[in-house]
């Protein structure tokens, strides 16, 4: 199978969560996003705030992981909310902002309009892309056999 990589977007406050949960969650808790993640995916995400609609801007990428092996499960978060969620293997990173890495990154060159592929909340990139967020994290990019090192 062919490792993917994937950005999600949510708050500094939420991705926080989950790294700190070891899960991901996309698109408040939908199941179609997660659902599309294998083991060994790359994922990273995207802050555009400190808080859901308030706060700081952050504007930058603020964590990276890889998918576990196992399925998505649903997760009682309250009693009107269980999300879709998946296991990551979070590793640990620096912020990195956007604004350097917009030059570099191919689904921003190829779309002007970036910020509304931002608003979908997850969306699929290349490993390029993945490589070069995960450098500009601190991190190594991925071994051949996939992963973040």
């Amino acid at each position: 199978m062919t490792t993917r990589y994937w950005i999600g977007v949510a708050s500094r406050d939420h991705v926080k969560a989950a790294e700190s949960g070891g899960f991901c969650q996309f698109r408040h808790g939908r199941t179609a996003p997660i659902r599309r993640l294998s083991t060994g995916d790359g994922v990273v995400y995207y802050s555009p705030r400190e808080r859901m609609g308030e706060g700081a801007y952050v504007r930058a990428f603020t964590a990276i992981g890889e998918i576990r092996s196992g399925t998505a499960y649903h997760a009682e978060q309250s009693a009107c909310f269980d999300p879709w969620r998946r296991d990551v293997d979070y590793r640990s990173a620096n912020d990195a902002p956007i604004a350097p890495l917009l030059g570099q990154l191919s689904f921003v060159r190829e779309n002007p309009n970036w910020g509304l592929l931002m608003r979908q909340g997850f969306f699929e990139i290349t490993q390029t892309d993945f490589d070069a967020i995960a450098k500009a994290m601190g991190k190594r990019p991925p071994s051949p056999a996939g992963g973040v090192e």
